[in-house]
């Protein structure tokens, strides 16, 4: 066994062993109990353990004998089958993880867009800050690559009002050329999926400059350009029938948008609290109580539902848009007047996309909860954060998820818990950027009901999580990195993202001066609505003196995990998988 050392001061040093990764007590039992006599777990032992403890029901033994033999490397003196240290580093291996890599996309994509989640970025061109950062195609294309299926530009006159720009207006971000973005976004549109990605039009343009942007997006996506055949949707098409197309989503244009301009200037005018500067980032905004209680001092933030550049947008601004601009659009955007009421009319005859920001959304779901859930089965609900966010941080997205909103709009350049969740919920279905809502948000029952948010609902299952270890600190960080003096002292934090009802963390205790920690404990979860319960995990090194740091983060959707003993991955705050670094863990659906 190897050591390391540290120097505390200038004439003294501590040196601790480097521990050896090891199975824990309980897999040891499980090897035991699947293995004969000789201490071998045979293909016929390995497909035992494989259907009654992973619940893989369809393993056959010639899949498991593939698996021995994947592993006979390790096992030299035992051909036949596994020894405990190749059934370890199998179980802790990187062919065992959480998610089913070869699940794909497995929902029914045949239904319209209203019917799902979508993958959407706010101010998808920013490469930082809403306030003085560049704007660039990088983040668009850092976004498209990872998945995202919903781009937003602000599109502007450039300086010599000839041509168009993408920035965010009224603010001191430098701007980037549309055209240069359009080509972009066609380059990487389909690189993650192949499913149809919508580009969300912030429209502050003259006549003349919406006929040169039809031009621009014409000529550039040709035949890949979604146009409606009639200028509006009596349903939206599905993803299925739209793959590899491109889909214009704006608000009827008018020549500019004066009171939006203003509004915007006050909006970046007002200071952002700070965020809490903890290695790792804000505490995602509880739902408990309802809706997004942490926020209701900033209720001010926002103007009202009926503001002066919403109303009657539809009606009143066809006349002064180019014609050729108007059959881009695919997906309708507008307030009607008349407030919240109206707005969440739904129409029998067409369909249409409604914006409210993540504040708006808060005050709406008090007193319209079921009337936003109604809206959400055949129209489009787009949540973006509020005016005030000016670090690009996010919200918590479950209050529009829980409400059916399929576009909750985050900040992708930041990042933090909020977007860790964002990333969680769209590792499911096949990483494709679009998740089925859950069914219950899309039925009516026998006397025209939905879903109410608010209700309590009894517990369907509890999700059983035992943290067994952790490995690949040494490998993947510095030696001093965590601590200058001594090995890292981690704890692992865990949890649930869902419906207030669902959502809570726990921790386990820390393990000190250890590269390799082994923590097995057991955590449950009752899960009210585990279709929308995401789970959160969090590695941090215990800091006396100071804050505590970060050690990696995962958010794995509840209803796509594997049961039974999983190689868990971590990711930076970035989202950025790390080569060595995971968690050995259980989960059982109690």
């Amino acid at each position: 066994m190897s050591k390391q050392t540290y120097n505390v001061c200038f004439c003294f040093r501590r040196r601790f062993k480097l521990p050896v990764s090891e199975a824990p007590p309980e897999i040891r039992s499980l090897f035991e109990r699947y293995s004969d006599e000789n201490g071998v777990m045979t293909a016929t032992n390995l497909r035992s353990f494989l259907v009654e403890v992973q619940r893989e029901e369809r393993t056959t033994e010639e899949e498991a004998q593939d698996i021995i033999d994947g592993h006979k490397h390790l096992s030299i003196f035992h051909r036949k089958g596994l020894n405990l240290e190749s059934f370890f580093n199998y179980l802790f291996g990187n062919n065992n993880p959480p998610l089913s890599p070869s699940l794909g996309v497995y929902q029914d994509m045949s239904l319209p867009l209203s019917h799902y989640y979508i993958y959407t970025g706010h101010n998808s061109y920013l490469t930082g800050n809403q306030l003085s950062s560049d704007c660039s195609d990088a983040p668009i294309i850092n976004a498209l690559q990872k998945g995202v299926r919903v781009i937003e530009l602000d599109i502007w006159p450039n300086a010599s009002k000839d041509n168009v720009d993408v920035l965010h207006g009224r603010t001191l971000t430098s701007p980037v050329a549309l055209i240069k973005c359009l080509r972009s976004i066609k380059q990487y549109a389909f690189v993650a999926s192949e499913y149809p990605v919508v580009i969300t039009l912030e429209d502050h343009l003259t006549p003349d400059l919406q006929a040169k942007v039809a031009e621009m997006v014409t000529q550039t996506f040709g035949d890949m350009l979604f146009c409606p055949s009639s200028e509006s949707l009596n349903e939206f098409p599905s993803p299925e029938s739209l793959k590899r197309r491109i889909i214009i989503s704006t608000k009827p244009p008018k020549e500019y948008l004066e009171a939006k301009e203003v509004q915007d200037k006050e909006n970046k005018s007002r200071k952002e609290k700070p965020a809490d500067d903890e290695a790792w980032g804000k505490e995602v905004p509880s739902l408990r109580g309802g809706t997004i209680s942490d926020y209701k001092q900033n209720s001010g933030d926002e103007d009202d539902l009926d503001d002066k550049d919403d109303t009657d947008e539809a009606e009143r601004s066809q006349q002064n848009a180019a014609a050729e601009y108007r059959r881009l659009i695919a997906i309708h955007a507008g307030k009607p007047k008349g407030g919240l009421n109206e707005c969440l009319k739904v129409d029998p005859d067409k369909v249409r996309r409604l914006s409210l920001s993540e504040l708006q959304l808060e005050k709406a779901a008090v007193t319209h909860g079921k009337e936003i859930v109604r809206f959400t089965q055949r129209n489009i609900l787009r949540v973006y954060p509020k005016g005030s966010r000016i670090t690009s941080t996010n919200y918590n997205p479950l209050i529009g998820w829980m409400h059916g909103a399929q576009m909750v709009a985050f900040n992708m350049q930041g990042y933090g818990r909020s977007l860790w969740l964002m990333h969680g919920m769209f590792k499911a279905n096949g990483g494709c950027g679009y998740v089925k809502k859950p069914d219950f948000l899309l039925r009516t029952g026998p006397n025209n009901e939905v879903f109410d948010p608010k209700a309590t609902l009894p517990v369907k299952t509890t999700l059983r999580v035992t943290i067994y270890m952790g490995e690949g600190w040494f490998q993947d960080f510095k030696h001093t990195h965590f601590d200058q003096f001594s090995p890292p002292d981690f704890y692992t934090r865990v949890g649930i993202a869902g419906v207030p009802f669902d959502t809570g963390m726990m921790k386990t205790k820390s393990i000190e001066d250890n590269w390799l920690p082994s923590w097995n404990e057991v955590f449950d979860f009752p899960l009210a609505v585990p279709e929308l319960a995401l789970l959160r995990v969090e590695v941090h090194e215990y800091d006396m003196s100071e804050k505590d740091d970060f050690g990696g983060q995962t958010c794995l959707p509840v209803w796509e995990l594997r049961s039974g003993v999983r190689a868990v991955p971590l990711y930076s705050k970035k989202g950025v998988k790390y080569n060595n670094v995971k968690l050995l863990m259980r989960f059982e659906f109690i």
